[in-house]
């Protein structure tokens, strides 16, 4: 059986999805998009955008009971992929912060994100029952 997982502390889904699906141990989350859910902007560079994404997905892991070292799969889209570095940046202070290691990770260029934001981020999560 499916759970929906739901927060007010990560962005409203601006399409048919859910915010998050845990089915068995796996929890599922949707690609973040950068709003920040307490003042509804969006950053303008990059670095904060990435901060604002991770800090969604976070608020998402922690209401499905789960943990950031649960998390073992992240996608990044970008429309900037030279600016890889300072993605690459805040992506190590934030994952450093919270576990030993590094998730497995694919990071894609595309022409163009919702919202005309520069990132979208989504993650698979797994514990042990």
């Amino acid at each position: 059986m499916s759970r929906i997982i739901t927060t007010k502390k990560a962005p409203k889904p601006i399409g048919p999805y859910s915010q998050g699906i845990m089915k068995n141990n796996f929890l599922f989350i949707s690609g973040q998009i950068p709003i920040d859910v307490r003042s509804g902007c969006i950053p303008n560079n990059i670095s904060e955008q990435t901060h604002v994404v991770l800090t969604n997905i976070k608020s998402i892991i922690l209401k499905a009971n789960y943990q950031m070292k649960d998390i073992v799969k992240i996608t990044i889209f970008t429309t900037h992929l030279k600016k890889i570095q300072i993605i690459n940046e805040i992506y190590e202070k934030f994952f450093t912060d919270n576990q030993s290691f590094y998730p497995a990770r694919s990071c894609v260029e595309v022409r163009e994100l919702p919202k005309n934001v520069k990132i979208e981020i989504e993650a698979i999560a797994i514990k042990n029952k």
